[in-house]
C-alpha cells in the first residue's frame, strides 16, 4: 500500500511540476502579448485592442496565482483556500477590465473614434488563436491529474482569451478591409458580458465543474 501511495505521489508531483512550467509560459506569453496590443492598441485608437492587453495582464496575474498555487500543493490543508483566494482575485481583474472595456467602446461609439488600421493586432490576434488552444489543453490535462479546481478555472480563463482573440481579430479585419470603425468598439462590447460571468463567479469562488474536480472552499 505504502508503495502505491508513493507512486501516486510521484504522479502527481510530475503533474504539479508540468503545471508549473505551463503556468511560467502563460505569464511570458500573456507579458509579451500584453504589451503588444496595448502598444499598438494605444497607436491605432483601437479599444479592442487595449482591452485584450489588459486581459493579457490578467492573465498573468493569474498565471501567478497559479505558481504559489501550484508550489503549495504538498500542504494539503492550504490547496483549497489558496485555489479561493485565487479565484477571486481573477474574479476582481475582470470586473475591472469589463468596466474599462464598457466606457471605452460606449465613449468610442457616441463620439465615432475611428480607429487605424493594425497589422500588428491582426497578426497578435492569430498567433493567440493558436497557441491558446494547446494551452487549453494541457492545462485541463494537468488539472484533471491533480483534481485542482483552480488549475482547471485558469484553463477556463484561457479558453475565454481564445473567444477574446477570435473577436478581436474579426473586429480588427472588418475595420481594416471594409472601413468599419464601429466594428472596433462593437467587438469590445462583446467581450463584456463573458468578462462580466467570468468574474462574478471568480468572486463567488466558483469554477468550472469539470471532470475530476473536487468543490473549492468557500
Amino acid at each position: 500500500m505504502s508503495q502505491i501511495n508513493q507512486i501516486v505521489d510521484v504522479n502527481r508531483a510530475q503533474l504539479v511540476g508540468r503545471g508549473r512550467k505551463l503556468e511560467y509560459f502563460t505569464i511570458a506569453y500573456n507579458s509579451l502579448e500584453g504589451l503588444i496590443a496595448i502598444i499598438a492598441g494605444l497607436m491605432a485608437g483601437s479599444i479592442a485592442l487595449v482591452g485584450f492587453g489588459f486581459d493579457s495582464l490578467i492573465e498573468v496575474t493569474s498565471g501567478a496565482a497559479l505558481v504559489w498555487r501550484l508550489h503549495s500543493d504538498a500542504d494539503e490543508s492550504q490547496r483549497e483556500r489558496v485555489e479561493a483566494i485565487t479565484l477571486r482575485i481573477v474574479g476582481v481583474c475582470f470586473l475591472v477590465l469589463a468596466a474599462y472595456v464598457s466606457y471605452d467602446s460606449i465613449k468610442s461609439l457616441i463620439w465615432r473614434e475611428e480607429p487605424h488600421e493594425s497589422i500588428p493586432g491582426i497578426i497578435l490576434a492569430i498567433a493567440s488563436l493558436i497557441v491558446m488552444p494547446l494551452l487549453v489543453r494541457a492545462k485541463r490535462k494537468v488539472a484533471r491529474g491533480i483534481k485542482s479546481r483552480a488549475l482547471m478555472a485558469d484553463s477556463k480563463q484561457t479558453e475565454l482569451c481564445t473567444y477574446l482573440s477570435a473577436i478581436l481579430l474579426a473586429g480588427l479585419l472588418l475595420n481594416a478591409l471594409l472601413g468599419w470603425w464601429w466594428a472596433d468598439p462593437v467587438a469590445a462590447l462583446v467581450m463584456v458580458p463573458i468578462i462580466i460571468k467570468e468574474g462574478i463567479e471568480g468572486l463567488r469562488g466558483e469554477s468550472c465543474c469539470d471532470d475530476g474536480c473536487e468543490p473549492s472552499a468557500s
